[in-house]
Order: structure tokens, then C-alpha cells, then sequence
């Protein structure tokens, strides 16, 4: 396991995104977002690529942003909900730098969830359960789990800097 570059898994809402770019400032390093690059790439966002094109097409766009994303060292990467799920993507990630899992429970993902529609797989409570469950056997092959529950995001940033001794 390297520890100079960071993959930050977890379901959707869970806080990837915003724990990467503070990691990336705290450590001096830079921060990168799977959704977002692969939002620019498109110009399309997240949702209107699933409507449009498919989830199985928005997947091999993620395993094709990530490849990009393992030769560069001193990086922060915020994953998309569903990255690590991927048995290639998950050993990739495994193999290049330390996986760290934000784990929240699922009543607060609820709560922390916008209902305007940005988030493709979150239109059925019962659905994002399932999904949840699934992806759980997944984030646990994980380096380094957090309960982010609750837990703001400057203390996570300390846990993981602690656990990795800076």
C-alpha cells in the first residue's frame, strides 16, 4: 500500500469530494474529482450521461478516467459512489495508493441527498437501499475505514493524517 496517493470510496453523499480537497490542501497535494472530470470530459453532467448513454457506458468512462489518474504521485482522488465496486477499478486503486473508506450510515446519506434529480441512481428510496447494501461488501476491501458519520470534515482530515503518520 502507497501512502503518497489517496482514493477516498464511498456511497454517494458520503462527503468524497469535499475530505479530498481539504486532504489535498492540508497535505499540499492536489485534489481530483472522478465525477467532475468525467463531467467536463462529457459536458454533461452525471445524470444527463446515465439518461442518455447508460450506466454502463458512464462506468467504462470512469475506469478510463482512473487509469489516467495512477501515474501521477502526491494526489488526492475523490471516487464516484460506484468506482470501487468495479473489480478492476478496485484493484487498481488498491494497487496504487491507499484506499480510504468514508462510511456513513445509510439514513444519513438520505438525509443528505438533494432531491433535484443530480443524482441518477437516488431516485428510489428502496432502490439506493439495495444499492447500499450491495456496495458495502465492496468498500469494505477498503485500507482504511472512517465513520464519517456525524464527523466533520477537519476531523476526518486529522484521522487520516494521523493513520498515515504525517
Amino acid at each position: 500500500m502507497r501512502k503518497d496517493k489517496l482514493y477516498l470510496i464511498g456511497f454517494m453523499a458520503c462527503g468524497k469530494t469535499t475530505v479530498a480537497r481539504r486532504l489535498g490542501y492540508r497535505l499540499g497535494w492536489r485534489a481530483e474529482d472522478v465525477d467532475e472530470r468525467i463531467e467536463a470530459a462529457e459536458r454533461m453532467t452525471v445524470a444527463e450521461i446515465f439518461a442518455a448513454r447508460g450506466e454502463s457506458y458512464f462506468r467504462a468512462l470512469e475506469r478510463e478516467v482512473l487509469r489516467g489518474l495512477l501515474p501521477p504521485r502526491n494526489l488526492v482522488v475523490a471516487t464516484g459512489g460506484g468506482t470501487f465496486v468495479d473489480p478492476e477499478s478496485r484493484a487498481a486503486i488498491n494497487q496504487d495508493g491507499t484506499s480510504i473508506w468514508l462510511d456513513v450510515p445509510f439514513a444519513e446519506l438520505l438525509e443528505r441527498l438533494p432531491a433535484d434529480g443530480r443524482r441518477p441512481l437516488a431516485s428510489s428510496r428502496d432502490e439506493m437501499e439495495t444499492l447500499y447494501n450491495a456496495r458495502r461488501a465492496a468498500y469494505q476491501q477498503a485500507h482504511l475505514r472512517l465513520d464519517a458519520s456525524r464527523t466533520a470534515v477537519e476531523e476526518l482530515v486529522e484521522r487520516v493524517l494521523d493513520w498515515l503518520g504525517y
